[in-house]
């Protein structure tokens, strides 16, 4: 990935397109309570066929195993973002007596009422 055009490239086609879908597949399977590891499966899936379409229609070399690892890198970082926020979404939505918003990809149980009284004392 030396040159310009195929940062250009790599942005648009990678990060663009096939971030997207990792950003659809993060959410789906946070939603069915899929582990995480199913999601860096379907992601390595997503990266050979990144590397596929920049050789396809980028004329890029197809076995470039940097190459791989850049796009397995940026859609993974992409897809666990996404699920880790959609999972955030799902447990307080699931379980809003328990769970709070703790930023925007984190839980946290809520303070039960009796430790809020005894501090106050």
């Amino acid at each position: 990935m030396p040159g310009l055009e195929n940062i250009a490239v790599f942005i648009g086609l990678t990060v663009v397109v096939f971030g997207g879908a990792a950003i659809l597949a993060g959410q789906a399977l946070a939603e069915s309570w899929k582990p995480r590891w199913v999601l860096v499966a379907y992601v390595g899936l997503m990266a050979l066929g990144a590397r596929f379409l920049h050789y396809g229609m980028f004329d890029e070399d197809l076995w470039s195993l940097l190459g791989l690892i850049y796009s397995f890198t940026a859609i993974l970082l992409i897809a666990l973002v996404a699920y880790q926020r959609a999972m955030m979404r799902r447990m307080i939505r699931q379980y809003p007596w328990r769970y709070e918003a703790s930023g925007p990809l984190f839980w946290r149980e809520k303070t039960p009422m009796a430790k809020i009284l005894h501090r106050q004392a």
